[in-house]
């Protein structure tokens, strides 16, 4: 009994170490995030998840360090990953907010547009994911506007490139026919030329 006593106080221990070390890394962390220092920050909270994977605060300031370093991608991840994790209805409106935004600044708005729903869901007096979710559409439409008037120049140049195309095979053909015009007029040319001789 003794035994597991002391084994059970060691875990314990050892899981408080962690833990401190843990919330070190985060407020160095948050430290260096506050004096725009993101790439050291980025390192700093991934050191906090090494001691904590299940650190969500560690994995949250993970995810804002990647955004502002403009790393999207790996800001979507992150957010995405808390967003799944946590069943915190703040925290994952905060998470779906962050991956709304992480979309939209990587022109992903279909994407953002769902992810500032998801938001909207878990906290729907939210003004800001409001507002992001009402630009993100404005930005889709303009998208989706520009793509249509590029295709339509598109099929306007094809047609163009067509006509020319039909003009060409035109005055190919006609120079054609003028060359073979010309070869009659050698070859009458020629005969005239072994009369003389």
């Amino acid at each position: 009994m003794m035994k597991y006593t002391l084994y059970i106080l060691f875990l314990l221990l050892t899981l408080n170490s962690y833990s401190q070390e843990e919330k070190k890394y985060i407020r160095e962390g948050n430290k260096q995030y506050e004096n725009k220092k993101y790439e050291e920050a980025d390192a700093s909270y991934k050191k906090a998840l090494e001691k904590n994977s299940q650190s969500l605060k560690a994995d949250f300031n993970l995810g804002d360090a990647l955004y502002k370093q403009k790393k999207y991608d790996e800001a979507v991840q992150q957010f995405q990953k808390i967003a799944e994790k946590t069943t915190d209805k703040e925290l994952q409106s905060k998470a779906y907010h962050n991956l709304g935004n992480s979309y939209l600044e990587a022109k992903k708005y279909e994407e953002s547009i769902a992810a500032y729903k998801k938001s909207l869901r878990n906290k729907p007096v939210d003004d800001e994911t409001r507002y992001n979710l009402s630009y993100a559409q404005k930005m889709l439409q303009k998208q989706q506007e520009q793509k249509k008037k590029d295709e339509e120049k598109n099929k306007d140049k094809d047609k163009k490139d067509e006509q020319n195309k039909d003009k060409d095979k035109d005055k190919d053909k006609k120079d054609d026919q003028n060359k073979d015009k010309d070869k009659k007029y050698d070859k009458k040319d020629e005969g005239e030329k072994k009369e003389e001789q």
